[in-house]
């Protein structure tokens, strides 16, 4: 197989600089549905084994969630399409795959390329063998990519409806800022401890916020963390029947990683289930344990969703995008 050339450019930061951000506001706000991917293929590359990979990557289950739900949903479209028409331009998520013999194979990430908040993932290949190379090799940075715009398109959205006095009530708090819409309320709070909701009658979605002092990298283990969620879970979180209360679900292999996370330098990310112990309610969580940046406090985010009649996966990113918001109190020197 001939030498691969690879570029990747990533040009990402949740909190860019002030260049990069007056450019992006001068852009026309991007379009398309939750965790959408405009996949821009010709249907001589989107066929057989190329096909079968690709919907592999972007159609697979999402783990950790109670019902089979597709981590993205694709919509197809040929390299004319995208060329010749701004509306698919505009799209919030591209993945374009272009496949010409005398490719560089090469791989490019770029943010709000025609609009904003966008990701488009340019992956120029000279053959097919090469495109499938390029999507295994870094399906990974794709992904995180697109994930890292959809929680940013959360924060700005809530950004202008945003709760200034519940903010302002966690910033007093804890010295840092979340983001939060005008629908969520304060629900309970106790030493180095909050719970904030959003209570409809469709659906409750929950933000716990724990800190406590940072001792040592064992705080940060899976089995230590999974220990502390029960612990604060129980703690905090009651349910409707006598005695009952929140914990995690262990009989699901939870699946935790390392991630960048701003500001912060060492952050873990997990998602599992909960349940509620003597009652019948549960659903997803994604927690991130993180380290403040004087490395002086472990701050547990957990986000949360309850949800029996409709789909998941979009409640679960409203949550991660929440939690994704944080932006600690400038301190003067």
């Amino acid at each position: 197989m001939r030498h691969l050339l690879i570029f990747l450019s990533v040009c990402w930061l949740l909190f860019s600089c002030g260049g990069r951000q007056n450019e992006a506001l001068t852009k026309k706000s991007s379009s398309g549905k939750t965790l959408e991917v405009l996949l821009v293929a010709d249907k001589g590359q989107y066929y057989g084994a190329t096909r079968d990979l690709i919907d592999s990557i972007f159609r697979e289950v999402q783990p950790c969630l109670p019902q089979p739900e597709p981590r993205f949903d694709i919509v197809n479209i040929p390299v004319s399409s995208l060329r010749n028409a701004q509306m698919f331009r505009m799209h919030r998520n591209i993945v374009l795959c272009e496949l010409k013999k005398g490719n560089p194979d090469k791989v490019y990430i770029e943010r709000d390329k025609w609009a904003s908040p966008q990701v488009v993932a340019s992956i120029e290949a000279s053959s097919e063998a090469s495109l499938r190379d390029l999507l295994r090799k870094y399906q990974g940075a794709i992904i995180d990519a697109i994930y890292q715009a959809e929680h940013q398109r959360i924060i700005n959205a809530f950004h202008n409806i945003r709760n200034v006095e519940l903010m302002n009530r966690v910033m007093e708090k804890f010295g840092f800022a979340l983001t939060f819409s005008e629908d969520f309320a304060w629900a309970s709070e106790d030493d180095g401890f909050a719970w904030i909701r959003k209570e409809t009658k469709d659906f409750s979605l929950g933000i716990l916020v724990n800190v406590t002092p940072y001792r040592d990298e064992k705080q940060f283990t899976p089995e230590k963390i999974y220990n502390r969620l029960d612990t604060i879970m129980r703690r905090h979180v009651p349910g409707p029947a006598d005695g009952s209360y929140m914990c995690t679900e262990r009989r699901i292999d939870p699946i935790t990683r390392k991630v960048d996370y701003p500001n912060s330098p060492y952050c873990i990310e997990t998602h599992g289930l909960w349940r509620l112990q003597g009652d019948f309610m549960g659903g997803p969580y994604v927690h991130y344990a993180l380290l403040s940046p004087d490395r002086r406090t472990l701050v547990d985010l957990v986000g949360f969703v309850y949800c029996p009649r409709f789909n998941k996966r979009d409640y679960l990113m409203q949550v991660e995008g929440i939690c994704n918001s944080l932006k600690w109190e400038e301190k003067e020197p």
